[in-house]
């Protein structure tokens, strides 16, 4: 073989390789599947997926923000395959337009904390007696919540209020967030003199070290119960995510971070 011939094989070679890792590598990421997450989720469903991958070998692609928002996607056509949503209406009216694989199962039910940062004046009480006190003599200029028009932790911070009677007192100073994570980042970084998001956030290190907090009452608001789904043309490692997140391993997970499970 002369050198020009030899030359012309192993850039053949070289070409050839390149496609064939370039095809795997694009195979790998189709079978990697979106996973629509409730924000309250972002600290304890990473925590699962990483567990997941490591029992099966199988990854999957995260994104979290309000569920109300994730239901609009989907039903235009967002490309999931998974939908674990903070408000189970959300997954029955996806269900009731055909966009899901039945009805799916309720995962967890969720809590809700008053939060007050380092150097605020608040002090959290479950019945809101010192924020009622706060809105009062003006120590509360800026209050968070997740948007209740979308984000079902926001809903559940403003039927709490109403129940205590300190909504409306506190609806000029409102700080909104679109899901109930910016919500929490705006309580706890001090943008605000307190807030309400959920309790899994609350008991994260990377928040609960911000501030103090106490969890509300459940019978302060609805309860916050979330159901999470397959969307139609769901692939196999979406269902064996699925089928994960109902095992023991799961649930202990969902458990520590201050979720009650739905049979217990």
């Amino acid at each position: 073989m002369t050198m020009l011939a030899q030359r012309r094989f192993w850039t053949t070679c070289s070409l050839l390789l390149a496609v064939f890792l370039t095809s795997a590598t694009l195979s790998r990421a189709a079978t990697i599947p979106n996973v629509a997450a409730a924000s309250d989720l972002q600290f304890a469903l990473p925590e699962i997926a990483s567990r997941f991958a490591q029992a099966t070998g199988r990854e999957v692609k995260l994104a979290f923000g309000s569920s109300g928002n994730f239901r609009r996607q989907i039903n235009e056509g967002a490309p999931f395959e998974l939908f674990l949503s903070a408000d189970e209406a959300y997954v029955d009216a996806l269900a009731k337009e055909g966009r899901t694989e039945g009805e799916g199962v309720r995962y967890a039910i969720g809590r809700i904390v008053l939060f007050a940062p380092h150097g605020s004046t608040l002090r959290p009480d479950p019945e809101f007696k010192d924020l009622a006190a706060a809105v009062a003599d003006g120590r509360i200029k800026r209050f968070a919540i997740a948007n209740p028009e979308h984000a079902p932790y926001g809903r559940a911070a403003r039927e709490a209020l109403q129940r205590a009677g300190v909504w409306e007192a506190t609806v000029p100073r409102l700080v909104l967030g679109e899901n109930v994570s910016q919500a929490a980042q705006f309580a706890s970084s001090g943008g605000a003199q307190g807030g309400i998001f959920a309790y899994s956030l609350a008991l994260s290190p990377a928040v609960g070290k911000l501030g103090t907090f106490v969890l509300i009452p459940a019978h302060s608001h609805n309860p916050l119960n979330q159901r999470m789904v397959l969307v139609k043309g769901a692939g196999e490692t979406a269902r064996e995510f699925y089928r994960y997140l109902q095992q023991p391993a799961a649930r202990e997970i969902f458990r520590r971070f201050g979720f009650a499970l739905p049979d217990e």
